[in-house]
């Protein structure tokens, strides 16, 4: 039996062939956290016999467009998985042009996200960044802090499993010093040496181009999460795209364990 959604008195049920609009989803629960494996932009450059390049260059584009949209849907935090730990095993010439990408797309919108009310924030092994790349970051990090809306959260040289290590070498530590006791680890005090300690856990993943896996990305937190498979490759990711993932998360029942 297919579960629906209550839009006012209407019932409304996704489907694949039915483009959405805002109005399908403003009324009903938004998800407070979207993460987003942002996957396919070397498909989508070679399928028009393009540099892979093209591709990244084309999918920073649509990370415009979604933040602004995520951010007119109440969304409260983006995480984009941008660049992984596994990423510098690329070839170098894509590994510079992709450490180049945070700079352009911060230089050239960051009033644009200042305008739209956005924190930027980063989690990820920072040091090994270009100082480029993280002087960038950092002054979009400085420049939008004050911003009280949607937090635009990038995954830099980021991987889930280095996070889990380091936050149980962090615990530890604190429990050698005196810090804290055996006792008062839990789940959520773990949590709390974790990259992700001022948000939320996601409540919908998003992966595009048609892979299934979560490729060492915030395995932690998306135990209860939501998720959400898309043949469509990130540049052609669209509006529509996101709000149909909205829409199908809408009519899913979370009972986290419960009945």
């Amino acid at each position: 039996m297919l579960n629906f959604f209550r839009r006012g008195r209407r019932t409304v049920s996704p489907s694949a062939n039915h483009t959405y609009t805002k109005k399908d989803v403003i009324d009903g629960p938004i998800p407070s956290h979207i993460a987003i494996i942002m996957d396919g932009n070397g498909r989508w450059a070679k399928n028009r016999a393009l540099p892979r390049m093209a591709g990244h260059h084309e999918g920073m584009k649509v990370v415009r467009k979604i933040t602004k949209l995520a951010s007119g849907l109440g969304v409260s935090a983006l995480t984009l998985y941008a660049f992984s730990t596994e990423n510098w095993k690329r070839p170098k010439i894509e590994v510079d042009y992709l450490m180049k990408l945070p700079e352009e797309f911060l230089t050239t919108f960051l009033p644009e996200l200042i305008e739209e009310n956005v924190q930027v924030k980063i989690m990820g092994e920072t040091s090994r960044l270009p100082k480029h790349t993280l002087s960038a970051v950092e002054k979009a990090i400085r420049e939008t802090s004050a911003n009280t809306g949607l937090v635009l959260n990038f995954a830099l040289n980021y991987g889930s499993r280095t996070e889990i290590v380091k936050g149980i070498q962090n615990l530890v530590e604190d429990s050698k010093n005196g810090r804290l006791r055996t006792e008062d680890i839990n789940e959520e005090l773990f949590s709390s040496y974790l990259m992700t300690e001022s948000l939320q856990d996601p409540d919908l993943l998003i992966r595009t181009s048609g892979e299934i896996r979560l490729s060492n990305f915030m395995l932690w937190q998306l135990a209860y999460t939501e998720f959400w498979f898309t043949n469509v490759l990130w540049p052609d990711f669209k509006e529509e795209d996101l709000i149909h993932a909205i829409a199908e998360y809408q009519q899913r029942g979370r009972r986290f364990g419960g009945v």
